[in-house]
């Protein structure tokens, strides 16, 4: 069961990585540069948001990603260190909308909008295995 009661406005998360091999755009073929790379950088915005109300979403419960809005806003090479930031700002029955942004050393790299969805774990894997089954 969901605790609306905790899951309020101003929640904040953060993720963090170093640029580097696996997670450049010239290793997940994103683009052809050696410097860190769109998904890499969306995947660490959800990182941050997820992380930030999972201990919240109550019991057998936890988000999943739905939605995505993100300016990739300047470039990070190798071996600098990138930082994400989330700040809950709507929850709206089982939808969570974030502001999401991400820095590196010099300045921002990228910012947006990032909704979650509060699902049933159980439930969700259940249906995700009945899809992948030979009877879907």
């Amino acid at each position: 069961m969901c605790k609306p009661q905790q899951l309020t406005p101003g929640i904040e998360g953060r993720a963090e990585v170093v640029a580097g091999p696996g997670n450049l755009a010239s290793d997940l073929g994103s683009g052809f540069v050696d410097v860190f790379s769109t998904p890499m950088m969306i995947g660490l915005m959800e990182t941050a948001a997820g992380t930030s109300v999972q201990p919240l979403v109550g019991e057998g419960r936890t988000t999943v990603g739905v939605r995505v809005d993100i300016r990739h806003l300047a470039a990070t090479p190798p071996g600098m260190h990138v930082v994400a930031r989330s700040r809950l700002v709507k929850v709206d029955g089982k939808i969570l909308t974030f502001e999401i942004w991400a820095d590196d050393e010099r300045e921002r790299i990228g910012e947006g909008i990032h909704e979650r969805a509060i699902i049933d774990r159980a439930r969700f894997v259940q249906r995700v295995e009945a899809k992948a089954s030979a009877d879907y």
